[in-house]
């Protein structure tokens, strides 16, 4: 707002930022206020407002932009924009559009778009779509770990074990590891880094004790462990017991204990934040009364209240 003269890269910039973060109309607004300057939107401003769209469901929005961008813009449709719309529909459950759309591309599908395709393939639980665009990634980029993981918690999902088993398998025949999830967070000027099942943090103790209580309080409130995400045929309270103590479960419990009220507590995670951490960080801002921003690989969530600025659109 204090820039005198404002061209496309600040523009594209707010937009870009306000998607990342789940705020969808928000970037909207300020593609509008675009739109009334002389500044014209060029291919990445599109990409900002298609990806907005994704994240934040705006599915016939994000339809209208994309089929009128070339008239109304003189917007050619490139890769990115295509993977944005994919991401659109396959989030939208409308998985056959996407497939339609990939077919008709004039260029061929990238590991990014059967990528968007799996991810969501895992949203809406459809295996036999998941599997087929997970054998095309892995023609492409066979050493993609996270692509291997997806479908293994597709397979997971629907109790399919065999087919889980098989994945671990073929991930070892071709020498690919699976990266190991850390979270981490900085309060008064030193960086804490957390790992699944941490045993080493010097106030581990303090940190499983808080979360032992909070499980519980955010369990009276109606939070059920999503347990199918874990990918291991063992009883559910055995999963139960793995799904609590995820980094970003501990580096959240380490926050909220050390970090004053008023501030928000600010997680990054080298990996996308999994489902049921997702579905209880949203119990615990509300139960503490505190604003969660966790930053996983692929966007920002806020968490405040009992709700994440992404819509459940991830």
């Amino acid at each position: 707002e204090q820039m005198e003269d404002r061209d496309a890269v600040s523009w594209n910039t707010v937009i870009a930022g306000y998607a990342r973060h789940g705020f969808g109309k928000e970037a909207l607004e300020v593609f509008d206020m675009m739109r009334a300057t002389s500044t014209k939107p060029d291919d990445i401003t599109l990409v900002g407002v298609l990806a907005a769209c994704s994240h934040s469901g705006l599915v016939e929005k994000g339809i209208s932009y994309f089929y009128s961008m070339h008239h109304d813009f003189g917007v050619t449709a490139k890769p990115e924009h295509y993977t944005c719309m994919i991401d659109l529909l396959g989030r939208a459950g409308r998985l056959d559009e996407a497939q339609g759309l990939m077919k008709d591309m004039p260029f061929e599908p990238d590991a990014t778009m059967w990528g968007a395709l799996l991810g969501a393939s895992r949203i809406h639980r459809n295996s036999k779509l998941g599997k087929s665009a997970a054998e095309k990634i892995f023609e492409l980029e066979p050493e993609n770990a996270g692509m291997y993981v997806l479908l293994s918690n597709i397979y997971a999902s629907s109790g399919k074990w065999r087919d889980v088993g098989k994945m671990r398998v073929m991930m070892e025949d071709r020498g690919v590891k699976k990266v190991p999830g850390f979270s981490w967070m900085e309060v008064q000027n030193k960086v804490h880094t957390f790992s699944v099942g941490d045993c080493v943090h010097p106030e581990k103790e303090k940190i499983y004790a808080f979360l032992e209580d909070l499980d519980m309080r955010i369990k009276k409130a109606g939070y059920v462990s999503a347990t199918e995400m874990v990918l291991h045929d063992v009883e559910d309270e055995e999963k139960e017991h793995m799904l609590k103590y995820h980094s970003e479960k501990l580096a959240v419990a380490y926050g909220i204990l050390n970090i004053p009220v008023g501030r928000p507590i600010r997680v990054i995670k080298n990996l996308r934040v999994c489902g049921d951490c997702h579905n209880a960080f949203k119990y615990i801002s509300a139960i503490e009364g505190r604003l969660i921003i966790l930053r996983d690989s692929n966007r920002f969530h806020h968490f405040r209240d009992g709700s994440c600025s992404c819509g459940d659109y991830w």
